[in-house]
């Protein structure tokens, strides 16, 4: 799977957010907020082709956590991002 071109990490106020590319006017009710796991996650699957198991082996490389736990973390944001439509397959 791949993040669908036209979406940037990035941070405003303190917040990771994302945010679609072109947007002329910022519509604060279309940002995406990200918690710091999760845009880890991002910049990690950003501009490229992953899995679950890339990003699972990214987390247990860089924290002190546990393979179930990064695993079910690695599912729940892969779940949302594709709930709200920003990964192609």
């Amino acid at each position: 799977m791949r993040i669908k071109n036209g979406f940037e990490l990035r941070e405003i106020c303190g917040e990771n957010v994302i945010l679609s590319h072109g947007m002329d006017n910022i519509d604060f009710s279309k940002i995406i907020s990200l918690n710091d796991t999760a845009a880890f996650l991002w910049k990690k699957a950003s501009g490229k082709d992953f899995d679950e198991d890339k990003l699972v082996a990214a987390l247990l490389e860089t924290y002190d956590v546990e393979e179930n736990t990064a695993r079910q973390d690695v599912r729940q944001v892969i779940a949302k991002w594709k709930e709200i439509g920003l990964l192609e397959a």
